[in-house]
């Protein structure tokens, strides 16, 4: 009888310990870092939390804006939600939320998935996503559906990997004034529009000022071998 207590014991702490391996697994990060474009209204701009399914190929996935004092982030436009994604994996059933805080603003809507692209500052993203329109559409929340296409993911904190720049998502953000009833009205305009990321490196193009200082190196270095030996 005790031979079976104990057996009873081990199979409830095996099916315990499958039950645990199989639930849903999260993750969440913000997005903190700016281009030069809103790099003077201070973050975090976006939290992004993902919710994998216990078979580790779907995850939900949900931006939702930040503030910061008197600033509102709100999202959209062109690069408006940006994933670099461990294997390619497909967007769908996206949503999109305006809050009872935003006044006059037009619906978001139109999502178009644009597949790999470069998202200013922050390099190359798998998997770039576009809304309609500008800052009268923008909107600060979306929710969308993230499948892999193959294969699974082993935990949340897997379903996106760092791109060339060291960055795992970003977002097109519209820097918006909060008012002093608290809410954000689209006549205002946004005050910046820019993008954000969860970190890596910014990329700044020098306009060619690298190649002319070092052709003007080369040029100095050119002197002074013709000095030295003449």
């Amino acid at each position: 009888m005790n031979k079976i207590k104990c057996i009873a014991v081990v199979l409830i702490g095996i099916a315990g310990l499958a039950l645990e391996q199989a639930k849903a697994d999260t993750y969440d990060f913000n997005l903190s870092s700016p281009n030069s474009a809103i790099s003077p209204y201070t973050g975090p701009y976006v939290a992004v939390h993902i919710d994998l399914n216990a078979a580790g190929t779907q995850a939900t996935v949900t931006f939702t804006s930040l503030s910061n004092g008197s600033n509102y982030y709100l999202m959209g436009d062109g690069g408006s939600f940006d994933l670099n994604t461990n294997g390619a994996a497909t967007v769908s059933a996206v949503s999109y939320t305006q809050g009872a805080f935003m006044i006059g603003f037009n619906a978001a809507s139109s999502t178009i998935l644009n597949g790999s692209g470069n998202v200013d500052g922050f390099g190359t993203f798998n998997n770039t996503n576009a809304s309609f329109d500008g800052f009268d559409h923008a909107f600060s929340q979306v929710s969308f559906t993230l499948t892999r296409n193959s294969g699974s993911w082993a935990n949340a904190m897997s379903v996106l990997t760092a791109n060339g720049n060291g960055a795992l998502a970003a977002a097109h953000i519209f820097v918006a004034t909060i008012r002093a009833d608290g809410k954000v009205y689209q006549v205002d305009g946004a005050l910046a529009t820019g993008f954000a990321a969860n970190g890596g490196s910014v990329s700044i193009p020098d306009g060619g000022t690298t190649v002319m200082l070092l052709g003007m190196a080369l040029g100095a270095l050119g002197m002074v071998r013709r000095y030295l030996t003449s």
